[in-house]
C-alpha cells in the first residue's frame, strides 16, 4: 500500500526517477540523525539534460520554473533513497538552495526557483514550507540551467 506521500506524487502524475549517480566525488546525500542534505540536482530526465544554457539568454523563464521543478523531482529520488523508500517519513522541508544560470542582467531568480518551492509545497503540505536561498551563476555543472539543493528533516 503507498504512503501517503507517493499517493500525493501520484495525484500529481509525478513518477520518482532513479536517483542519480553523482559525477564527481561526492554522495548523493548525508544523514546526519534526522536531518538529510541532499547534494545538488540538476534537472535531468531520462539520463539527459532537460534544460541547458542561461535562463534569460536562449531559456526562458518558463523553462527555467520547468527546470528548477525537475531539480525537485530529482531532490526526492534521493530523498526516498535516503529515507529506505518511505517519503511518509519526510517532516520538514528545512531548506532549498537554488542556482539559476543566467547572463549578468538577469533579475527573475525568485520566480525560477518557485518551480521547486511551489511542487515542496504542493507534495509536503504545510510541512513543505521552507528556507530557501536563491543565486544567480554564469554556469552550472553539465551546462545546466538550474541545479537545487535541499536539508529535510525525518522522522
Amino acid at each position: 500500500m503507498p504512503g501517503h506521500i507517493d499517493a500525493r506524487l501520484a495525484d500529481l502524475g509525478i513518477a520518482l526517477p532513479e536517483p542519480a549517480r553523482p559525477v564527481a566525488n561526492y554522495v548523493p546525500y548525508v544523514v546526519a540523525g534526522n536531518l538529510v542534505v541532499i547534494s545538488g540536482q540538476v534537472p535531468v530526465i531520462d539520463g539527459k539534460v532537460g534544460w541547458s544554457g542561461k535562463v534569460g539568454a536562449g531559456v526562458s523563464v518558463e523553462d527555467g520554473v520547468r527546470a528548477a521543478r525537475q531539480c525537485f523531482i530529482n531532490l526526492l529520488a534521493q530523498l526516498r533513497a535516503a529515507c529506505d523508500g518511505d517519503l511518509d517519513r519526510v517532516t520538514r522541508v528545512v531548506r532549498l538552495g537554488g542556482f539559476i544560470a543566467a547572463p549578468a542582467e538577469f533579475t527573475q531568480h525568485a520566480t525560477v526557483m518557485n518551480g521547486a518551492s511551489d511542487l515542496a509545497v504542493a507534495v509536503f503540505g504545510d510541512a513543505g514550507r521552507h528556507a530557501r536561498t536563491t543565486v544567480g551563476v554564469p554556469s552550472l555543472p553539465l551546462d545546466c540551467a538550474v541545479e537545487v539543493e535541499g536539508m529535510f528533516l525525518i522522522a
